[in-house]
């Protein structure tokens, strides 16, 4: 690959670190090359790496025409920019080039001026405007990229990268006392010193880390507090920790270029921004087994797991920063271990081979999808209950969109959603609100294959309206082009006549293909007279979802009042009418279970709609039941299910996951579909919420107990048959070329 960057030339801090490594790692097998629009120690740095560094200078257009000219004789396949000034010649030179220019997005844009009003009205709002212009993004941690989708940017066009560091070989060439009696520190050697190494402007909000210093020294009369760095803030910050902080106790030591120096004589590394992307001062000190105290902000979370290898603090609460300041002055144990635990996350997750091999990656994809045929269709779209805070339907468009990435990582994927930006940002997708048909409308034009599913979407029990709705979108789809799969469906139930009659007529004469995740639903096609399409029973496209590992499932059940080792039943119940006559039914049935052994926990699978049913059966049942929401990561679900020793529910898709990862089930019934899987799964005789008994509901719990071998030999079964719906999409995907 031929790629070349283009930056000022007068850029310091995590940025210059994180372009000169990248690029001093790249040039090892591929073609790279800098620019820098000023001379300067960017450039001189990047040379002395061994980096082809060319400086162009002079004025807009003299600058256009030479890039120009060298991307276009030397070849170069990708332009990279970072910066504002770079982003602006990206984006005049991106119509005229023909080749994919792409931007790294090192810091959130609308604060990379703040406290500088000039600067952010000029160079802030063209950088604003430039980003929209050019091709592809790459956010520096997860949280970036999360912000550019809330931005309106297209998620599929946003890539995610985190800054890495060369962790071997690195010796401080200064010891501690040396060190700091380099930088006016003499006698410190004793202390506990606290540090920062930041710009010092608004966004890194050094003030919060003065306050707490200055309240953790009324307790800690050992800390001493030691600032590196410079900027407009700086006057402001030295009288502020005049007021605040005894003498002697700080030190502001202006830029540092020994930054291993600085971080080996420092006890605990700090940092106090209100927003970041992932800053590189976490993993130097990480290099240095520093114990590190920073604000809970952009991918900081990633790196650092409170408690556990650092301790996080909201940003600007100064409060909590002091108690986590004076906590590890009197604590030399928890500060080695802390400091251990962060080493060995950052050398093992986030080295500087593996940020170069992620940005190869990137490139890799990049230009993989600008080979892709220009002016085809190309894409799919996805329809189903999506974006309304349902564990089970979110999870069943995450299986979906998988299933779609394995079979081509590249091709663009859409979905209607009641909340398209949370949708887009959870699984980069695009997105467009349900009820937005025009927009639907032309992103179909675009597509080859409209899924429908899955879920039990072809019913009339919701209302009319909403099987309406996706029969108009199934018509739709397929008269603008696309080839219609039903996706691990579930059908009916449909009850009123001109609805059956209806459905069937859109479904025969709309659909390619339709699978089907239980048996009930073939039939139920059987009776509507839909015979064209090809109909298969497979199953559920959530049971091919992985559970997240078991640590982290332990870790929330422990925050949830649930210890390692103990068994427990979940009921997944929700609201719904005789609810209030089977609470009593369902309360002694968990109670006896409780006897045996078996606690009861109460999960809320749609919290809006579940968590007041829950709770009104957790108190009935008595004792301090726990009850609290499904988390929005299915593979947390997934993982918590795993654990438990027995799922009782009327949610549908409680019970697909607990088959899935062969947990005993049971349910209870309030609608066809429920009864429908458990009849899928061997289970007969499941009450419905109208008629459920204390008796019958333990008898069926017993049963899945006794048969819980069988539940995770039938598990195997079902991952079996639900990849079956993958295959179906793969070939009419094939057969829409």
């Amino acid at each position: 690959m031929k790629i070349i960057h283009l930056i000022s030339g007068g850029d310091v801090g995590g940025a210059k670190t994180h372009v000169l490594s990248l690029l001093a790692g790249l040039t090892k097998t591929e073609q790279a090359r800098l620019v820098c629009f000023t001379e300067g120690d960017f450039a001189a740095e990047a040379r002395q790496l061994g980096i082809d560094t060319h400086v162009v200078g002079g004025g807009l257009p003299s600058v256009l025409r030479t890039l120009r000219t060298m991307i276009a004789e030397d070849g170069f396949e990708i332009v990279h920019c970072h910066g504002a000034r770079a982003n602006l010649i990206g984006s005049l030179l991106r119509r005229r080039l023909g080749v994919p220019v792409v931007t790294t997005v090192h810091s959130d844009y609308r604060l990379d001026y703040l406290g500088r009003p000039l600067g952010r009205l000029t160079y802030g709002t063209i950088n604003t405007v430039a980003l929209r212009f050019l091709d592809y993004y790459i956010g520096v941690s997860d949280s970036m990229g999360d912000l550019l989708i809330g931005r309106g940017f297209d998620p599929q066009r946003i890539f995610s990268i985190y800054n890495g560091v060369d962790f071997t070989g690195h010796q401080p060439s200064l010891d501690r006392a040396a060190y700091l009696e380099s930088v006016g520190c003499g006698g410190w050697d004793g202390s506990v010193v606290v540090g920062i190494a930041a710009r010092l402007s608004a966004v890194k909000d050094v003030a919060t880390l003065i306050r707490a210093f200055g309240l953790a020294c009324k307790s800690c009369d050992n800390i001493r507090l030691l600032i590196a760095g410079d900027g407009e803030q700086r006057a402001e910050l030295e009288k502020l920790a005049a007021q605040c902080c005894p003498a002697g106790k700080y030190c502001f030591a202006a830029w540092i270029m020994d930054t291993d120096s600085f971080y080996h004589a420092l006890d605990v590394n700090t940092l106090t921004s209100l927003s970041e992307t992932f800053p590189y001062a976490l993993t130097e000190g990480a290099r240095m087994h520093c114990a590190t105290v920073a604000s809970r902000v952009g991918g900081v979370p990633r790196l650092i797991e409170d408690g556990v290898c650092g301790l996080l603090f909201e940003p600007k609460d100064d409060k909590t920063l002091a108690a986590h300041l004076c906590e590890l002055a009197k604590d030399a144990a928890l500060r080695v271990r802390l400091g251990d635990a962060l080493y060995e996350k950052a050398a093992r997750e986030f080295s500087v081979e593996a940020t170069v091999r992620r940005q190869r990656e990137i490139y890799e994809t990049i230009l993989r999808r600008k080979a892709r045929s220009v002016g085809k269709r190309d894409g799919v779209l996805i329809c189903g209950a999506y974006g309304r805070g349902n564990a089970g339907d979110d999870a069943i468009l995450e299986a979906i969109v998988g299933q779609m990435r394995a079979i081509d990582p590249d091709i663009p994927l859409y979905v209607l959603s009641r909340t398209p930006k949370k949708t887009s940002a959870r699984h980069r997708i695009g997105s467009v609100y349900t009820f937005r048909f025009l927009r639907f409308c032309r992103v179909a034009r675009r597509t080859k294959l409209y899924i429908n599913g899955g879920g039990s979407l072809i019913q009339d029990v919701t209302s009319s309206r909403s099987l309406w709705y996706y029969l108009l979108n199934i018509t739709a789809a397929k008269k603008l082009g696309n080839r219609v799969l039903m996706y691990g469906c579930g059908i009916g139930p449909v009850k009123k006549a001109r609805n059956r009659r209806l459905a069937g007529r859109v479904l025969d004469r709309n659909a390619d293909i339709i699978t089907l995740r239980d048996n009930y639903s073939a039939e139920e096609l059987g009776r509507m007279h839909v015979t064209k399409p090809k109909i298969r029973v497979t199953a559920d496209p959530a049971f091919l979802l992985e559970g997240a590992p078991d640590e982290a499932a332990a870790e929330f059940l422990r925050r949830k009042g649930i210890a390692e080792d103990e068994r427990f039943a979940f009921y997944a119940i929700r609201g719904w009418k005789g609810m209030d006559g089977a609470i009593p039914a369902i309360a002694e049935a968990a109670r006896t279970a409780w006897q045996r052994g078996l606690r009861p926990v109460f999960l809320a699978m749609e919290p809006q709609t579940d968590l007041a049913t829950c709770r009104k059966a957790a108190a009935a049942v008595g004792g301090g039941v726990p009850v609290f929401s499904a988390p929005e990561e299915s593979a947390l679900l997934i993982s918590i299910l795993r654990r438990a020793g027995l799922v009782v529910a009327m949610r549908l898709h409680a019970l697909v996951f607990a088959a899935g990862v062969g947990t005993p089930l049971t349910g209870i019934s309030y609608d066809p579909k429920v009864e429908a899987f458990l009849d899928y799964m061997g289970q007969s005789g499941c009450p419905s919420v109208e008629n459920v008994t204390a008796e019958a509901l333990l008898h069926n719990m017993q049963l899945a107990l006794d048969g819980a071998e069988n539940a995770r030999e039938k598990a195997r079964q079902l991952r079996v048959l639900s990849s079956e719906n993958r295959l179906a999409a793969k070939k009419l995907l094939e057969d829409a070329k």
